[in-house]
């Protein structure tokens, strides 16, 4: 496993932006395809977008399409997740995830990540 660390999160209000951000702790490793997921209390956790190894393929899910981007910089070994817009329902725990298994396009279920962050709270007020 990979120790993953999120950060960016805070409390906004509806209609803000926010970025968060992914890298892993310690050593640096060789790019892997990468998620970000979401639980809010009492809900499962969910795939909010998705990016390759490469950065080339993204995927976001369609609660969020046109307000989220995914997007990684693999110099710096960081992965990003814009926000924009943000409503009350977004509010959740963020998860970073590892896949590094994947060696093209993204992977879009839960079950194929091994690596997983502690998370960073995202609260957006009405």
């Amino acid at each position: 496993q990979v120790q993953l660390v999120e950060s960016g999160g805070g409390l906004v209000q509806a209609g803000d932006s926010l970025t968060l951000s992914c890298a892993p702790s310690g050593r640096t490793f060789s790019p892997v395809a990468m998620g970000w997921f979401r639980q809010a209390p009492g809900k499962e956790r969910e795939l909010v977008a998705a990016i390759s190894k490469s950065g080339d393929g993204t995927y976001v899910e369609d609660s969020v399409k046109g307000r989220f981007t995914i997007s990684r910089d693999n110099v710096k070994n960081t992965v990003y997740l814009q926000m924009s817009s943000l409503k009350p329902d977004d509010t959740a725990v963020y998860v970073c995830a590892a896949d590094r298994t994947r060696l093209v396009g993204v992977s879009i279920t839960r079950g194929e990540y091994d690596s997983w962050g502690q998370g960073t709270q995202v609260t957006v007020s009405s």
